[in-house]
């Protein structure tokens, strides 16, 4: 079966589509059953209409896997010297006074108005899936529950629970899953992100479950019409309401791998001029596909861009990664600006902490730097935050917060609040307990305040 059918089945399902399931009296009639049975006892969550003052109807959140380097990008300290900037000592100007950034990102910096950065993010953790498991869920790890990342709360309350229609499934992954913590935490399979696969930068995408590589459009079709003439159950039964859903499943996929829908994954139809402004690599093109899924409704779309983990050789790593970062997320926000959707959709960038400021010149490292989760930096624009504002401050060398903390509660608390996600809002528990969308005080999480100054 192709991801994406199984993908709407166990949507219906809420959990994993089992060999029991498929056995069950044959797969039309077992999972037709099922699907009636799951509609009926567990239904979907209420809808959850945006509270007022919601600003944003969908997130890109441009992932850093590994940690980036605040004091290379966001931060930079050309006083601290260069056993902190390394080679890097020369951060520019913006287009907004007072704001330097590293010297890498020249197109970043000619766009200082339409983002702002917190420099004062902070949690203290160095470990990547723990981290990393912080900055999504806003939870301390090692607790009972594995809680949903942001991505499959805004998924529940933005995308089923809202209504959503579309056929692209409402969370996305650009490209890879992180596969290093449980997106959907205890919410479970339907919650989970749709992982694309493929790379966006060959022609063509092939999209994991939509795209099948080497087959043509014209030999899909000619399966489709295949399998019809095969399924002697449906034609035995044309009224039953167990039968009817599943072909309604079977129909949205295909709609999805044939029809229009599916065309969002094409990125042929751009223009060249701005698949080249974008960057011709995997992060250029995930981004360019990003802006098409905002397009499209899609509520959460993250791109998982990896390979910021330099514990060797960092620099290096630095003149390739950060250029096409620059490229890639600058020509992302003036897209989106220039579309007039930068002001609904919410785009945040950093990874689960930064590194080390002082740089590891010794063996075996040799100039790398390792894992620095007392203070980092984060991008944040659009969908209600304001351009052109710093957050926090951290101290002459980058090491230690020195103004105005920001937690990952802080953080995604504001960008709940942009979307108008109440923050006590009930999460569906498989085993009834209590759980809300943002920890409370009695939880123990540390919090500086939402985001106010640039909300």
């Amino acid at each position: 079966m192709d991801p994406i059918r199984q993908w709407q089945i166990e949507s219906f399902l809420g959990r994993p589509l089992s060999r029991r399931d498929v056995l069950r009296g044959g797969l039309a009639a077992g999972v037709g059953l099922i699907l009636g049975q799951h509609v009926t006892a567990y239904g979907l969550p209420s809808p959850s209409p945006a509270r007022p003052g919601a600003k944003a109807r969908s997130v890109i959140q441009v992932w850093l896997w590994g940690g980036p380097c605040h004091i290379d990008t966001f931060d930079p300290k050309p006083e601290a010297g260069s056993d902190f900037t390394g080679p890097l000592r020369n951060p520019i100007a913006t287009n907004v006074d007072g704001i330097r950034i590293g010297e890498l990102l020249p197109q970043l910096a000619k766009l200082a108005d339409k983002y702002s950065i917190i420099r004062s993010m902070t949690h203290g953790n160095n470990g990547h899936e723990t981290a990393a498991y912080m900055v999504q869920t806003a939870r301390q790890p090692g607790g009972r529950d594995v809680y949903p990342c942001i991505g499959a709360v805004v998924s529940l309350f933005r995308g089923y629970g809202a209504g959503y229609k579309g056929l692209i499934p409402p969370y996305i992954v650009l490209t890879q899953p992180q596969g290093r913590f449980s997106e959907s935490g205890f919410l479970g399979t339907r919650y989970k992100p749709f992982a694309t696969g493929g790379d966006p930068a060959r022609t063509p995408f092939v999209v994991e479950g939509v795209v099948a590589q080497g087959v043509s459009t014209e030999r899909q079709k000619n399966r489709r019409d295949l399998l019809a003439k095969l399924n002697t159950l449906a034609r035995a039964m044309p009224n039953d309401p167990q039968i009817k859903a599943l072909e309604e499943c079977d129909r949205q996929a295909y709609d999805l791998i044939l029809g229009d829908a599916g065309k969002v994954f094409d990125l042929s139809l751009e223009k060249d001029d701005l698949r080249e402004r974008y960057g011709r690599n995997t992060f250029g093109q995930s981004c360019l596909l990003a802006r098409r899924l905002v397009e499209k409704g899609v509520p959460y779309i993250t791109i998982n861009y990896g390979g910021w983990d330099t514990h060797k050789g960092h620099f290096q790593t630095m003149q390739r990664k950060l250029p096409e970062l620059d490229r890639g997320l600058a020509t992302l926000l003036q897209d989106l600006s220039e579309r007039g959707l930068l002001e609904t959709t919410i785009v945040w960038c950093c990874g689960e902490f930064g590194r080390t400021p002082r740089v590891q010149w010794e063996a075996p490292w040799n100039g790398g730097r390792n894992h620095w989760g007392r203070v980092f930096s984060v991008l944040v624009a659009g969908g209600g935050f304001k351009g052109g504002q710093v957050v926090g401050a951290s101290d002459s060398k980058g090491e230690e917060v020195k103004d105005r903390p920001v937690y990952p509660v802080d953080l995604i608390g504001s960008m709940y609040a942009l979307l108008g996600i109440d923050g006590t809002a009930k999460l569906p528990h498989p085993q009834g307990q209590v759980a809300t969308a943002l920890p409370s005080a009695a939880d123990g999480v540390k919090t500086g305040g939402l985001l106010k100054e640039i909300m």
